[in-house]
């Protein structure tokens, strides 16, 4: 499954840097006096649009392509947003500025933050095994800390289930659940690609399975239990969760189309039921609340966050990339910006949180084309360091200093 950007993907490769972690002291979520008030973050008038971000997105929705949603924002102030093309270009249906769209793997920053919760909590331990919670799982040593940081060696369920799937003419119009990908994995013992905390390897089985740990743990399903610990306390009133498995037709109008052509529009299938590693449909609005809700301390601790923001896959490329607990890093100068990519039936993102410059940028695209490749422009306008493979020196300094 294709959920990272190629340029990314050819570096991401690791000896464990594991770094072992206590509970806190104190459970429970870091409070703020300060209010947290999501009508007035999200408060923004075109009118006050950053002109040079503007002519960025203009010129990417014309040369490169581009068509979805964008925000940008700096120090808690929303710079700049807006709507580029279509949400379904058979139907010529124009994107809104709250068009849902399905995140793809930026879902997995969702279901790291939930894990997390659940630890600060003591309902689970980082270390603790897969067979604690799921008896029947077929592979020995694989911890929590092994699927948030993709080292569990797990083979892509994406691909062994569809490969199930049409060798047994199964039915495909209904979307299979978390709870029946465990059981075939239970059944079936694909063979692994490697011992567990061998290698970064990422994919998507490491975020379903810690979906189903979430659904065992809590004893609700998946979709209810970050309606309640993440969206509804972050004010992510046009965020949900939505699967195959209980919806016939996803209810959202933003279609994904593949092969950067409008002639791809690409249905929702038995795939899409899984959740987790994915299935969780957001707006650019509402990511940009996530983003200042775990910076208020409204999800989990500002510690239990710098452990999550902390690289446990040896940095390659140069040293700048690595993946922490449901967050890709990018690393250089003290510099430090936690993102997650997406990329699945049509649709592709890239969600970006400068921590030092207090930069927040998302991007929700779905026409799949390598419009999100070009947005040096876009770093540079706001402060962010350049997040791309090559855009630095082995010393760290910018390519085009």
């Amino acid at each position: 499954m294709r959920f990272l950007f190629k340029h990314i993907l050819a570096g991401m490769l690791a000896v464990v840097a594991m770094s072992s972690c206590s509970h806190p002291s104190k459970k429970g979520v870091d409070t703020s006096d300060k209010p947290f008030e999501p009508q007035k973050l999200l408060k923004y008038n075109p009118k006050d649009a950053d002109k040079k971000i503007d002519a960025f997105m203009q010129q990417l929705h014309k040369k490169s392509a581009f068509n979805g949603n964008v925000l940008v924002a700096k120090k808690g102030k929303i710079l700049y947003e807006g709507s580029f093309g279509w949400a379904n270009h058979l139907t010529r249906d124009s994107l809104k500025i709250d068009s849902k769209f399905e995140l793809a793997s930026v879902s997995k920053t969702m279901t790291g933050t939930a894990i997390m919760q659940l630890w600060e909590e003591g309902k689970i331990k980082l270390d603790q095994d897969v067979r604690d919670f799921y008896p029947n799982f077929p592979y020995e040593g694989v911890t929590i800390r092994l699927l948030l940081t993709h080292r569990s060696g797990m083979m892509n369920y994406v691909y062994f289930v569809d490969g199930l799937y049409r060798s047994q003419h199964l039915d495909q119009r209904k979307g299979i659940t978390n709870q029946q990908v465990m059981d075939l994995i239970a059944k079936y013992k694909p063979a692994p690609f490697n011992k567990p905390n061998a290698r970064f390897l990422y994919n998507n089985s490491n975020y379903m399975v810690l979906g189903s740990i979430i659904e065992k743990v809590t004893g609700v399903p998946y979709a209810q239990y970050v309606q309640e610990h993440i969206f509804k306390p972050a004010g992510m009133t046009h965020t949900a969760v939505y699967s195959k498995a209980v919806y016939d037709k996803i209810p959202v109008d933003v279609v994904g189309h593949d092969r950067n052509s409008w002639r791809y529009s690409v249905a929702q299938n038995f795939l899409d039921g899984p959740v987790g590693d994915k299935g969780i449909y957001s707006t650019v609005g509402d990511l940009y609340l996530f983003d200042q809700a775990l910076k208020a301390g409204r999800l989990i601790k500002a510690s239990t966050q710098d452990s999550a923001y902390t690289a446990h896959v040896t940095p390659l490329i140069r040293g700048h990339f690595s993946y922490g607990y449901g967050w890709r890093i990018f690393e250089s100068k003290n510099e430090k910006v936690v993102y997650h990519t997406g990329w699945w039936h049509g649709f592709r993102h890239i969600f970006l949180r400068d921590l030092k410059n207090d930069v927040t940028i998302v991007l929700l695209g779905n026409l799949v084309n390598g419009s999100l490749l070009h947005l040096d422009e876009l770093f540079k306008i706001t402060g962010m360091p350049i997040v791309r493979k090559g855009a630095y020196t082995g010393t760290g300094e910018t390519a085009d200093d």
